[in-house]
């Protein structure tokens, strides 16, 4: 409990010091009151927003509830950000009279244009960015791809987050359409299709049974899926949670891989791929569910060709990538959100994840993994420049 005590208070201390200091610029540079008084009712009403954020409950309260403290939270946000960029620029103009020259009044405007721009790109993130979907097209090349498979197509989405949306059905709608007019041969979502309970799901299960791929529709669990951040009664409950989210996927034609895989034919049923699905394996602090000794009982290093669904992008890394007793052409993940913010290719989820969007290969080239950014929004409800992702995988003989 210190450590996230702490954060909170130096937190505090720094927004306190950011908001002093601007509150004296606009009272020593402005000639109008307005913008003082403006500015003093803001700081109210951010600190306000800060300690609703600290206390109201996470793991306890209601869905509506925590939608709110995501919008209490990017609310503070989306001011803290521009403000400490002012701030940085604003001291960094003073530095002439250090020497007793002129402040740099240029570099101060260029601070407050950059504050302005930095909010309306936040906003512009949570009203119309995080809403707008992106289909992203991807050829991989499969060494020994069975020859009938040359061109087969998987439509990937990953991460919904459907509690976020409550039960508006707008988007979800907007999904399914735009997945169904890919016309792929395969649908394959990667985990992450709720917050913290099943029936976040239940609104949109009508919807998503429209989803349809001559191969069908497959899943895999991922790490807020199996109910670990919310305070459950006792253990049953929790668990009835999760079959109660296994049923709803397997009502809308979904075809779960919990550690299992399945057989892909072609029509003429000489060509086959096999896909293995696990549940969720993560890194620390992301429990761990999948096995996929369990999910693939045979040997790993046979000729046939594999395609892996594993929520986490952890787990190609720690076990698969140039792993010489694992022959798995391709895998698919999710997970990461490229944290929910991407600018010009680059994505500060690079600190956490090497391997947090697109597409990877291993040394040799003999296994790959992209890695989805998802479709939806956990913590801040925001996608900023990290637009919704719904990825066409289209699969090449090597």
């Amino acid at each position: 409990m210190r450590l996230p005590l702490l954060s909170v208070v130096i937190l505090i201390i720094i927004s306190a010091l950011l908001f002093w200091y601007v509150l004296r610029a606009l009272r020593t540079r402005c000639s109008s009151r307005i913008p003082l008084k403006f500015g003093r009712i803001m700081i109210v009403v951010l600190l306000a927003l800060v300690l609703y954020v600290i206390c109201a409950p996470k793991r306890s309260g209601d869905d509506a509830q925590l939608r709110s403290v995501m919008w209490a939270l990017f609310a503070y946000i989306s001011v803290f950000v521009p403000v400490l960029l002012y701030v940085v620029l604003d001291l960094v103009s003073r530095v002439p009279e250090l020497f007793r020259r002129h402040r740099w009044k240029w570099l101060g405007r260029v601070g407050a244009l950059l504050a302005l721009f930095s909010f309306g790109a936040v906003w512009w993130g949570a009203l119309y960015t995080a809403r707008h979907t992106e289909v992203r097209r991807v050829e991989v090349y499969v060494p020994g791809l069975p020859e009938s498979f040359d061109g087969y197509t998987i439509a990937q989405f990953s991460d919904f987050h459907t509690g976020t949306y409550g039960t508006d059905t707008t988007f979800v709608s907007h999904v399914v359409n735009e997945i169904n007019a890919l016309h792929p041969d395969l649908i394959c979502f990667t985990g992450d299709i709720v917050n913290r309970r099943s029936s976040e799901l239940r609104p949109f299960t009508s919807l998503l049974s429209k989803l349809h791929a001559p191969d069908g529709v497959y899943s895999v669990l991922g790490n807020h899926d199996y109910g670990d951040y919310l305070n459950w009664p006792d253990s049953a409950s929790k668990a009835a949670n999760l079959e109660e989210l296994k049923d709803m996927q397997q009502a809308m034609g979904w075809r779960m891989l919990n550690n299992a895989t399945d057989t892909l034919r072609r029509s003429s049923g000489a060509d086959s791929i096999m896909l293995i699905g696990v549940e969720n394996v993560g890194d620390p602090p992301f429990h761990t569910y999948g096995n996929l000794d369990v999910a693939y009982p045979g040997d790993l290093d046979d000729s046939n060709t594999k395609i892996l669904l594993s929520h986490n992008p952890a787990h190609w890394l720690d076990d698969i990538k140039d792993a010489p007793d694992k022959n798995i052409a391709l895998t698919l993940s999710g997970h990461t959100h490229a944290m929910q913010m991407r600018f010009l290719g680059w994505s500060p989820a690079v600190f956490r994840y090497s391997t947090w969007g697109g597409l990877y290969p291993d040394n040799d080239g003999a296994s790959q993994l992209y890695v989805n950014i998802g479709l939806g929004e956990v913590g801040f409800p925001a996608r900023i420049g990290a637009t919704p992702e719904i990825t066409l995988v289209t699969l090449r003989k090597k």
